[in-house]
C-alpha cells in the first residue's frame, strides 16, 4: 500500500510540473518544491548507494540553505514574504522547511514518513491548481495532517528513543571503515569540515587515548548509579548522544557500555515540526545555517492549539505505554557535547512565525505535562546520565592543542578537589545568605538565601561535585531558598543554548525573575522578547534553581590562554566562577533520593518553594560570572559575620589558596 502511494505521489509531482503555470504567480514556488520532492523520492528509490553518491547528494541538498544562498531561498521567511506576501509567504517557508525532512527519510529508508510528506505538499498544491487557495484552508490542511499522523510519528519517535533494535546509526558507528571520512555521509546530516577534520584527528590518536576518553565518559555514567545508590541490575540500554565525527570514541564507548550490560540507543535529533524542539537532542552535526534554524523555531504556530496539544499528549502517553517495557530497562542518556563554533548572533525577523500569547501558554503546559508522562515510565530516581564536552576544529588553528588540554581538564584529580571544595562547603554551611558582587563593568549585586539545616553535624546544603556524571570536576552547588534571594545578576557576554547574549541582566525578587534585559538588539522590546523566548521559554518568570561556585581554575587558565572563554560550553564555564541556574533545581523530581557527600553528610537543600509544591519548569540554564568579572563572594552568618571566600577573582578562604596557582600563569 505504501509503495503504491509512493508511486502515485511521483506521478502527481510530475503532473504538477507540467501544469505548474496554473498556480499563477505562485508557479516558481511549486515548481521548485516539486523538483525538491522528486529529488528525495529518487534518492529513496536508489537502493545501491556509493559513498561518493551520498557525498554529492549531501552537498547539493544543504547548499540550498547555506548562508551564501539563504537570502533567496524559499526557506527564508523574509524572502518568501517579500515574494508572496506575509500570509502565503510564512506558510510557504514553513512548508519548505517541513519538506526538507524528506532527505533524512529517503536516506534512512523511512517510506511512511516520505509518503505522508509528499501527500501534504500535493494536497496543498491542489488548492492552487484549482484556484481555491486561501491561507485558512491551507492551515486547516496542515492541522488535519499533523493531527491524523501524529500518533504514528510520535510512536516511532518514542521507539527511536527506547529501542536498541532501531540501529541505523549504530551500524554506521560499529560497521563502517572509520579511516574513510566519507562514511559520515551515510547519516544524511550536514557534513562540514568540522565533522571530517574531527574524525581525521581522532584517527591519528593512539587507541589507548581513544579508550581513555571513552572510559572517562562511560565511568561517569556508571558512577551516577553508584553515588545515588540506584539499582542498575534491571537496566539494559543507554542513549548515546554525540556530534558526528566522534565515531572512534563512540565505538569504544559502545564496547565499554556492553561490558556493564547496556546496549546502545543512537537516534538523530528530530527533523520534522512534530519532533523538533528548541534544543537538539540526539546525534547532531554542525548547522549548515544557524539563521535558518532560528527562523523556523516556532513553525508549529501554524497549527498548534489546545485541541492539538491535548491530542499530542494523548499520543505521547500511548507511545510510552506501548514501549513501557523498553522504558523500564532504559538507563538514561550519556551525552558527548562539542564546542568551538563561532558564536551565533541571530537576526530577528518580523516575517518569522511566532507563537501567540495563548500558544506560548499552551507550549509551557505541554512541556510540563509531557515531562510528567515521561517520568511515569522513565523514573528520574531510577536512571543516570553523564555529560562531557570536547572542541571541534572550528575553534581555530590551535584545535589539536586545545583538544588535548580539554582532555586534561576532563581528567583532573578528583581527590585534590574533594578536600579543597570541602573547605568551601564548611564555610558556606555557616551562612544564612551569600553575597556575590561583580567588579568593573559587571553590575552583579546579589544576595542568595540558604536553607536552614536541622542538624549541621549530619547535614549540608552544598553538594561536593567531583566529575562523576557532570564532567569536568570543579564546583560546589545548592538549591537556594527563594525567599530572601534578591538582587541583580549581570554578565557582559555569555553563550547559552547556542545563542550569544550581550550584557545580560536579570533581577531576582524572592528568588523569582522580576526583570530582565540585554543589548543584543536595538530596541528594548526585541531584547526582552529574545530573553523570554530563549531563556524563560515563554514563561513570565522562572526561579533561581541553583547557586554554585566553580573551582576549576585550570580550565579558566586554558580558556584565557587560547582566548576561547566565550566559545566554551556551559558544562566547562560553570566550573570557572560562580554560576546561577534559572529553572528547576539539580534534584528535579529526585528530591526524596538520599544523597551524601564524601564526608558522609546528607545533602538536604534539594527542594525550593516551587518544587515543594510540585511546580516544575522542565528547564535549567546555567549563567556564569567569570573570575575576572568578580569582586567578591562572601558567606554571611546568622550573627552577621562575613566569611570571605573570593576577593578580586581569587580564592582567599583558608585551604583553598592552591586553586590560585594556575592563575599565576596568566598574571
Amino acid at each position: 500500500m505504501l509503495s503504491e502511494r509512493h508511486e502515485l505521489n511521483k506521478i502527481a509531482l510530475l503532473e504538477l510540473k507540467k501544469d505548474v503555470e496554473e498556480t499563477r504567480e505562485f508557479s516558481s514556488y511549486f515548481s521548485k518544491m516539486a523538483d525538491l520532492l522528486l529529488y528525495v523520492n529518487e534518492i529513496y528509490d536508489t537502493k545501491e548507494r556509493t559513498l561518493e553518491q551520498l557525498k554529492q547528494w549531501n552537498r547539493i541538498w544543504y547548499e540550498e540553505i547555506s548562508q551564501e544562498q539563504y537570502a533567496h531561498s524559499f526557506g527564508n521567511p523574509e524572502f518568501c514574504t517579500e515574494k508572496f506576501g506575509k500570509e502565503y509567504g510564512q506558510i510557504f517557508a514553513f512548508l519548505y522547511a517541513e519538506m526538507r525532512s524528506g532527505f533524512i527519510y529517503a536516506i534512512e529508508g523511512r517510506l511512511f514518513d516520505l509518503v505522508i510528506n509528499n501527500e501534504l505538499f500535493l494536497e496543498i498544491s491542489n488548492l492552487f491548481l484549482s484556484g481555491e487557495e486561501h491561507p485558512q484552508k491551507i492551515k486547516h490542511i496542515v492541522f488535519d495532517h499533523m493531527r491524523d499522523y501524529s500518533e504514528d510519528v510520535f510512536e516511532y519517535r518514542i521507539r527511536e528513543q527506547l529501542d536498541p533494535e532501531l540501529d541505523f546509526a549504530t551500524k554506521i558507528v560499529m560497521e563502517s571503515d572509520l579511516s574513510d571520512p566519507d562514511i559520515l555521509y551515510q547519516y544524511g546530516e550536514y557534513i562540514s569540515e568540522n565533522e571530517i577534520d574531527t574524525l581525521k584527528f581522532l584517527n591519528k590518536l593512539p587507541q589507548e587515548e581513544i579508550t581513555a576518553m571513552a572510559k572517562t565518559y562511560v565511568d561517569g555514567f556508571h558512577e551516577g548509579f553508584i553515588i545515588n545508590n540506584i539499582d542498575m541490575s534491571p537496566k539494559r540500554s543507554v542513549n548515546i548522544r554525540y556530534t558526528i565525527g566522534f565515531e572512534p570514541v563512540v565505538r569504544e564507548a559502545v564496547r565499554l557500555f556492553s561490558e556493564i550490560g547496556l546496549a546502545p540507543i543512537i537516534y538523530r535529533s528530530g527533523v520534522s515540526v512534530l519532533t523538533r524542539g528548541l534544543h537538539k537532542i540526539g546525534y547532531v552535526s554542525s548547522s549548515p545555517n544557524p539563521q535558518y534554524e532560528y527562523d523556523h523555531r516556532y513553525d508549529q504556530a501554524i497549527f498548534f492549539d489546545n485541541r492539538f496539544m491535548k491530542h499530542k499528549l494523548e499520543c505521547y502517553h500511548n507511545a510510552y505505554e506501548h514501549y513501557k517495557d523498553e522504558a523500564y530497562v532504559f538507563a538514561g542518556p550519556a551525552c558527548m557535547e562539542t564546542f568551538g563554533e563561532i558564536p551565533f548572533l541571530p537576526e530577528n525577523k518580523e516575517e518569522n512565525l511566532k507563537l501567540s500569547k495563548k500558544q506560548q501558554e499552551l507550549s509551557v503546559e505541554f512541556q510540563m505535562k509531557a515531562s510528567e508522562i515521561m517520568n511515569q515510565y522513565i523514573k528520574p530516581e531510577q536512571r543516570s546520565f553523564t555529560i562531557i564536552s570536547y572542541p571541534i576544529p572550528e575553534i581555530g588553528d590551535n584545535f589539536e592543542e586545545i583538544f588535548k588540554e580539554v582532555v586534561k581538564v576532563n581528567t583532573l584529580d578528583k581527590d585534590k578537589y574533594r578536600q579543597i571544595q570541602q573547605y568551601l562547603i564548611d564555610a558556606l554551611n555557616q551562612a544564612v545568605e551569600v553575597h556575590i558582587k561583580g567588579k568593573g563593568k559587571n553590575k552583579t549585586d546579589l544576595y542568595v538565601a540558604m536553607h536552614e539545616m536541622d542538624d549541621p553535624s549530619k547535614e549540608t546544603n552544598f553538594e561536593n561535585c567531583l566529575a562523576d556524571v557532570n564532567i569536568p570536576v570543579g564546583e560546589v552547588f545548592t538549591s537556594p531558598k527563594l525567599t530572601g534571594t534578591n538582587g541583580v545578576l549581570h554578565v557582559g557576554e555569555v553563550y547559552l543554548n547556542d545563542l550569544k547574549f550581550i550584557d545580560l541582566e536579570i533581577t531576582f525578587k524572592d528568588g523569582m525573575i522580576s526583570e530582565y534585559t540585554c543589548k543584543n538588539f536595538k530596541t528594548e522590546e526585541e531584547n526582552k522578547t529574545f530573553i523570554k523566548e530563549n531563556l524563560l521559554y515563554n514563561r513570565d518568570t522562572l526561579p533561581m534553581g541553583e547557586f554554585a561556585i566553580g573551582t576549576n581554575t585550570t580550565a579558566y587558565v586554558m580558556a584565557k590562554t587560547y582566548d576561547i572563554l566565550y566559545q566554551l560550553p556551559i558544562l566547562i564555564v560553570e566550573k570557572m566562577g560562580p554560576h546561577f541556574a534559572v529553572g528547576d533545581t539539580c534534584y528535579s523530581h529526585c528530591e526524596e533520593t538520599e544523597v551524601h557527600n564524601p564526608d558522609g553528610k546528607e545533602i538536604v537543600a534539594k527542594y525550593n518553594e516551587c518544587s515543594k509544591e510540585g511546580e516544575y519548569f522542565q528547564c535549567h540554564t546555567d549563567i556564569t560570572i567569570p573570575y575576572e568579572e568578580l569582586d567578591s563572594i562572601c558567606a554571611i552568618t546568622l550573627g552577621g559575620d562575613e566569611i570571605l571566600l573570593i576577593k578580586n577573582g581569587k580564592f582567599v578562604l583558608s585551604g583553598t589558596e592552591t586553586l590560585n596557582e594556575p592563575l599565576t600563569e596568566i598574571g
